[in-house]
């Protein structure tokens, strides 16, 4: 009978420990994720391509952007931007669209409209392909805008917003 309580015992014991264990490391990487996402939340770089200045992700995903007041963003105005893409031609064809989530808010929002993109990759200034685009961000702060082709993200670039 004694056996039988301690092999009990035992058993709850491991039970627990396993189920404290897993939840543990469950909390730390959905932790470590939410930060990783905070630390990110940062002005994308500047880079160069054929001699255009670009904001976003050099090689994969950007728009003609030189940080200067005809092409900054500030709340509410619409400007036209040139959106640049490297890839392969399966993976940039489709439909076009811009996600905007601002970062204290969190909610996505449509800043491109779902489109059609060319039939065929159009190359431009040192990349595979290039869409153009309105875009206006209506409120102040920074913005992450995830490019969107044929429902998968190609590129994030993130912005700053300015009041006039």
């Amino acid at each position: 009978m004694k056996r039988y309580l301690v092999l009990f015992f035992s058993i709850i014991g491991l039970i627990v420990l396993t189920g404290c264990a897993g939840s543990s490391d469950k909390n730390s990487e959905i932790e470590a994720e939410e930060m990783i996402k905070v630390e990110n939340w940062k002005e994308s770089p500047l880079f160069e391509s054929n001699n255009f200045s670009m904001i976003g992700e050099e090689g994969r995903a950007g728009f003609i952007y030189e940080n200067k007041e005809v092409d900054r963003f500030y709340t509410d105005r619409i400007n036209k931007y040139m959106w640049h893409f490297w890839g392969s031609e399966e993976e940039l064809s489709g439909a076009f669209q811009v996600i905007g989530t601002h970062e204290k808010s969190k909610e996505p929002i449509v800043v491109v409209p779902e489109r059609e993109g060319q039939s065929s990759l159009s190359p431009n200034n040192g990349a595979d392909h290039h869409i153009p685009s309105n875009m206006a961000l209506p409120k102040k702060g920074l913005w992450k805008l995830d490019a969107v082709i044929d429902n998968k993200i190609i590129g994030t670039v993130f912005v700053e917003v300015h009041e006039k």
